[in-house]
């Protein structure tokens, strides 16, 4: 595994993802709040970096889908069909979105 800048520990990463496996089916999870559970502190970006970074076979195994922004939105991609699919597997996972496209986290947020 690589991750996408050169200065950030491999190790970092997989902290990550550990945490991201953690995350259940038909809940969602801030950036921030994947940060804090993997111990980085106020590195919600890092998180954002690293799900980028996956490789195609992390993509499989890490639910990466599951993390969404601290507003309850999907963020914004530089691949526009990124977020439909992100939208598509959380709603088959029973994730709801409200009429402005927003997951309610008192009611699908992860209780970590």
């Amino acid at each position: 595994m690589t991750s996408k800048s050169a200065d950030v520990p491999d190790s970092l990463y997989r902290r990550i993802y550990a945490v991201v496996k953690k995350i259940p089916r038909g809940r969602v999870a801030s950036y921030g709040q994947v940060a804090r559970v993997a111990g980085l502190e106020r590195h919600a970006r890092m998180v954002g970096y690293a799900l980028h970074a996956l490789s195609e076979g992390d993509v499989e195994t890490v639910p990466w889908q599951r993390v969404i922004n601290a507003q309850g939105y999907i963020s914004i991609r530089s691949n526009p069909m990124a977020a439909k699919i992100q939208r598509k597997i959380l709603e088959h996972e029973g994730v709801e979105f409200n009429e402005k496209d927003k997951v309610d986290f008192k009611k699908f947020g992860w209780k970590k």
